[in-house]
């Protein structure tokens, strides 16, 4: 089968609904191209569930790592157990320990099955080790899966350990950092969830403390999984003072923009607050990438999500996480990071991202340049109400490398309401669903994607559950204004 060009023919309309984006068997999204299956996505209605040939990794199983689960499953003794396949033993005994924590009765089980390890859980715990999966990204990758099915080839050892080496080096090589400083994770969420790891094994064991709006995940892994999690939203300096000195936290996490308001915290004058209390700072660059900003100055630790910009391709999931060689906690994180990692990205996964990644440096650059004639055309129109991008953000401009950009991503709003934003949607030409930094445009009303089961928080924290999120490819820019245009005037 030829592989659909997504530049050129998107999945955008109703009889693509389900679809794998892009057309691979490892795809990370799934094509929700009308309002209303994103709606029937989130309420989890059968019809649309049973469409789905795709899934977000840490959101759901994808098909072939349920292969493995209903393998597993089969040899269960009871029906409504659910099963959970990770890589290695090591993390499948972490997510039981997380479930007992929290369910100290459940029936859990691990079975080994075709080299993968599942936590078999029974019902009442499934919303558990759900949510360990999620928040953590831990949980074993189609291709091991694929692997264990015999449907792909292993390849050598020496292979992935190379593919690591390399994408370690050019990471070093972006950052300005040596390469012993960078760890390589199985997805931006297990970088997140070592850095925390870490920090409870040198004492730090107390709430974490997040400043900006957050992503969801990185919000809920230190809350619900490790110690805690405050939020704050104050761009006052003297209240942060107060709330720091009050909460005195484990650590400080800042989003590099933020998701979906692309808007930077001070990171230097956070950085100095957070450090003067001995207060380490870890920061997520995923979205403004690397490339573009430099925040190794300021914070410790930073991590970021490769399956985006990094990659490009939309199927493999990969993180990062990067020790600051300016950070006084350097030694002690060198020392702390190797033993808290439970688990490495796969020698399969990690030559697939050495692959797709070696023209990071011209995709992005590319990816910079067309998101910003696309915002620029879009804050020109009359139906469009707010644009949101980094371009407006001082502190984002502050961390700019020399001739960097501001990313692939923008949000918009729209003047007429929740109805114009419907119509709009369901006739916008590019590719629709979640994750973001594809070599293909993709778009998605991203406030009901992460927050559908707390809309009115997200509003009172002032972003509009009718925002509409646009991950810039590489389509030629013109080309993508027209079909912009003809949305935006339906």
């Amino acid at each position: 089968m030829t592989e659909r060009n997504l530049l050129l023919d998107p999945y955008w309309e109703a009889r693509d609904t389900g679809k794998a984006i892009p057309q691979s068997p490892h795809a990370v999204s799934v094509a929700l191209p009308l309002w209303r299956d994103v709606i029937a996505y989130e309420e989890n209605d059968p019809a649309c569930m049973a469409t789905l040939q795709s899934i977000y990794p840490r959101f759901g199983l994808n098909p072939i790592v349920a292969q493995i689960a209903n393998r597993a499953l089969s040899k269960s003794e009871q029906s409504q157990n659910t099963c959970w396949p990770y890589p290695n033993l090591p993390t499948a005994k972490k997510a039981r320990q997380y479930c007992k924590s929290v369910t100290p009765n459940a029936h859990i089980t691990i079975k080994e099955e075709s080299g993968l390890f599942c936590l078999i859980v029974d019902e009442h715990t499934t919303p558990t080790a759900k949510a360990f999966w999620q928040h953590t990204g831990l949980g074993a990758s189609s291709r091991q899966a694929a692997i264990a099915l015999n449907q792909e080839k292993s390849p050598l050892a020496s292979d992935g350990e190379r593919a690591r080496e390399l994408i370690r080096n050019r990471l070093a090589h972006i950052y300005g950092c040596e390469s012993s400083l960078i760890h390589i994770h199985p997805s931006g969420m297990a970088a997140l969830t070592t850095a925390l790891e870490a920090l409870n094994r040198l004492s730090f064991n107390k709430a974490s403390f997040q400043v900006g709006f957050p992503y969801v995940d990185v919000l809920k892994l230190p809350e619900k999984i490790f110690n805690g999690s405050e939020l704050s939203l104050t761009k006052d300096p003297c209240k942060l003072e107060i709330e720091l000195d009050q909460k005195r936290p484990s650590a400080l996490i800042v989003e590099l923009p933020s998701n979906p308001m692309l808007q930077c915290v001070d990171l230097p004058l956070i950085s100095k607050l957070a450090h003067q209390r001995g207060i380490p700072v870890i920061a997520d660059d995923t979205i403004g990438s690397p490339v573009n900003i430099d925040a190794l100055p300021y914070a410790d630790l930073i991590f970021s999500s490769l399956t985006k910009s990094f990659a490009g391709r939309g199927d493999i999931l990969a993180g990062s996480l990067v020790i600051s060689p300016h950070s006084k906690w350097k030694q002690l994180f060198q020392e702390t990071i190797p033993n808290s990692l439970l688990a490495e990205l796969s020698d399969s996964d990690s030559i697939a991202l050495e692959k797709a990644s070696k023209d990071v440096h011209l995709r992005i650059n590319e990816l910079n340049n067309s998101c910003l004639v696309l915002k620029r055309n879009l804050e020109d129109h009359p139906d469009v109400k707010r644009v949101f991008h980094p371009e407006h953000c001082s502190n984002f401009k502050s961390l700019m490398r020399p001739k960097a950009g501001f990313g692939c991503l923008l949000s918009l709003e729209l003047f007429g309401g929740l109805a114009k934003t419907k119509r709009f949607y369901n006739s916008l030409k590019v590719c629709k669903g979640p994750s973001l930094g594809t070599n293909f445009t993709l778009a998605c009303p991203y406030v009901l994607l992460a927050h559908y089961q707390e809309l009115k928080w997200a509003e009172e924290c002032g972003v509009p559950s009718n925002l509409l999120r646009i991950s810039v490819g590489l389509e030629k820019p013109s080309e993508l204004w027209e079909r912009f245009k003809t949305a935006l005037n339906t």
